[in-house]
């Protein structure tokens, strides 16, 4: 199948722009209108609509701007906006967005965020926790379909509030989860566990194996950790600015008991049939994962060793779920929509350890 070019061919700007740098928080309605707004497909699997297009991740377009007297380093500049711009939707001067320089096509799929067990960590961890949530799903290669090495992936923004008609401005509690950052032969999501800290078979990226090189050199260099994403987004939601908080080692989704498979070859579109119909624009299904937490984890091997690094994580503790309700595959869910990555800190309940501070690295070790 062909890739697409993408509508704009120049990546556009990869850092930080006023739009960004003027966020102040974001409605869950709008910011679902947004995605839904431009869909690939205007009933998923109608005959009559066009093929889910595919963007082309290179090893080009990632090193773009690397070398002496090149054009800034697009990567370097994308992943410290990715750390500093807490922005919801990022449209741009001419509305068109942001071409992704790492899993470019993904679908978007929106639902309830439900804590109902007793633990000890803090914000929308406690139980009784109620929120909307907004996630795009990955397989962080070029092509989606099965056959390929995917690494499936997850970018979840959650919103603290279960009121979809909000009309405040809210911050949103971003974090991000995958199964193995170098790709496994998984047949489906719903068979792999998405965690904030992820397996990494590196040799299993074949010909990409220079983007996964960039991605955790660059994290390494703009913050601290390439490999690893704390989730204390989640502990500090709702709770007022000086309070203390608690945040889990470790945070993993897995598909909830009683989900039906289905052998779509487009992780995309694998998602889309656990929702609807084809040919049906109403949802007649939900898709959900269980959330589970733990403080107990260990890491041993290398990404390029034989095995991967890997987290083995004991103690998991089921606290609740999060249950999507609908989705789309979209262009600004491709282009527009925005998840910040939580920067690195020395101590995941201290802001004040953060590696990044003020938009720029404060400590090294």
């Amino acid at each position: 199948m062909e890739t697409n070019p993408a509508p704009d061919a120049i990546f556009g700007s990869q850092g930080l722009t006023p739009e960004d740098q003027e966020y102040r928080g974001s409605r869950f309605g709008e910011v679902k209108a947004a995605i839904f707004a431009n869909p690939y497909q205007k009933v998923w699997g109608d005959p009559r609509e066009p093929a889910l297009p595919f963007y082309k991740t290179t090893n080009r377009s990632v090193y773009a701007g690397t070398l002496p007297g090149g054009k800034p380093p697009q990567f370097k500049l994308a992943s410290i906006r990715a750390l500093d711009s807490g922005a919801d939707l990022r449209f741009g001067g001419d509305g068109r967005g942001f071409r992704r320089l790492v899993r470019p096509a993904g679908v978007c799929v929106t639902g309830r965020w439900e804590i109902d067990q007793d633990n000890p960590y803090s914000g929308y961890f406690r139980n009784g926790s109620r929120g909307l949530v907004i996630a795009r799903i990955s397989a962080g290669v070029t092509m989606t379909l099965r056959g390929i090495r995917r690494s499936f992936g997850m970018a979840l923004k959650l919103y603290p509030t279960p009121d979809e008609n909000h009309t405040e401005l809210l911050r949103t509690a971003n974090v991000l989860l995958a199964d193995d950052l170098g790709g496994s032969t998984a047949r489906r999501l719903t068979e792999v566990d998405l965690s904030n800290a992820p397996r990494i078979r590196g040799f299993n990226r074949g010909t990409e194996i220079p983007v996964l090189l960039n991605e955790g050199a660059v994290f390494e260099i703009v913050d601290r950790m390439g490999t690893m994403r704390q989730v204390y987004p989640i502990a500090e939601l709702g709770i007022d600015e000086g309070t203390a908080t608690k945040a889990p080692e470790y945070m993993r989704l897995r598909t909830s008991a009683g989900q039906a498979a289905n052998d779509e070859d487009d992780v995309r579109n694998q998602v889309l049939a656990q929702l609807y119909d084809k040919g049906n624009s109403t949802p007649q299904r939900t898709l959900s994962f269980d959330i589970s937490v733990s403080d107990r984890g260990k890491q041993s091997g290398f990404p390029f060793f034989p095995g991967g690094l890997q987290q083995t994580v004991s103690d998991w503790q089921t606290i609740g779920k999060v249950t999507f309700t609908d989705g789309v595959a979209s262009y600004n869910g491709d282009f527009v929509v925005h998840f910040r990555h939580p920067t690195w800190r020395k101590d995941k309940n201290d802001p004040a350890s953060a590696f990044r501070i003020g938009g720029r690295k404060v400590r090294w070790f």
